[in-house]
């Protein structure tokens, strides 16, 4: 059975892990791409090498196979937020293991990995981990907290959480600070797949968010709040706020520019 997770542009997508044979693929094409770059650097190494020495040569050739396997595709990652070339034709995306978008960190970690288990050993341990992990988890992606999941075929919007009546003037008073970026994730998920959980389970994990929700609120929520209103409210005023405060920077960026333009030119400098 399927779960879904919450990816930072606000989008559901099933989690369920891809296939063993849409990765294969999708890394096929990556390796292809990869040795696209290859070959345009070889036609041009010749040229830009003329006259150097044998340590210099070394060094360049080093700094091309860096720049290759670890660079290019850490770069392609963070960018993407861990859709390659390869993934983003087969629909699948990397994530962490929360569901978040991958980052640097995350990015680099599985590069530098995969030189030792991709290149360095033809992809055979790349190919052995992913049979036997359940999530289909290369190295790289254990050790960065990662795996991929299928994003094509699974897309919707969740709807924009409302702010329950009876906690509006509760929450506008109270001091909210941020919330981690995995427990806002796993709130937001909740809320949006509540009405198809199993009632028991439904319950049991939103008092469980609650509680881990309640201890960056302050206040708590008044004696005998639902679990999953008092998310509800958290979510709401936190989102509230932020656009509060973006309308308010955007105002005052608008302003400062106004004045800006208003500012005399031309005025020659002081003479000595």
């Amino acid at each position: 059975m399927s779960e879904e997770i919450l990816i930072g542009e606000g989008v559901v997508l099933d989690a369920r892990p891809a296939s063993f044979a849409t990765r294969v693929l999708g890394s096929l094409l990556d390796l292809a791409v990869q040795a696209l770059v290859v070959i345009v650097l070889a036609l041009l190494v010749p040229v830009v090498a003329t006259g150097l020495d044998a340590a210099m040569l070394a060094a360049l050739t080093i700094g091309l196979v860096v720049l290759v396997l670890v660079v290019l595709p850490t770069t392609v990652e963070t960018l993407t937020r861990g859709r390659s070339v390869g993934k983003l034709v087969v629909g699948i995306r990397v994530v962490r293991d929360d569901g978040g978008p991958v980052r640097f960190r995350h990015a680099v970690l599985r590069a530098l990995v995969g030189v030792g288990e991709i290149w360095l050993t033809a992809g055979s341990v790349a190919l052995i981990t992913s049979l036997v992990h359940p999530k289909g988890k290369r190295v790289g992606d254990i050790l960065a907290g990662t795996y991929a999941v299928r994003v094509r075929g699974g897309q919707r919007t969740l709807p924009p959480v409302p702010m329950p009546p009876e906690l509006a003037a509760w929450a506008a008073g109270t001091d909210i600070r941020r919330l981690p970026d995995g427990l806002a994730l796993s709130t937001r998920q909740f809320l949006g797949r509540a009405m198809s959980l199993n009632p028991a389970s439904r319950a049991a994990l939103g008092v469980r968010l609650a509680a881990e929700v309640e201890a960056y609120v302050a206040p708590g929520p008044p004696p005998g709040t639902h679990p999953e209103r008092f998310i509800a409210a958290v979510l709401a005023e936190r989102r509230d706020r932020e656009y509060a405060l973006a309308v308010r920077k955007a105002a005052d960026a608008r302003a400062e520019a106004a004045l800006l333009h208003r500012l005399p030119h031309g005025v020659p400098d002081p003479q000595d």
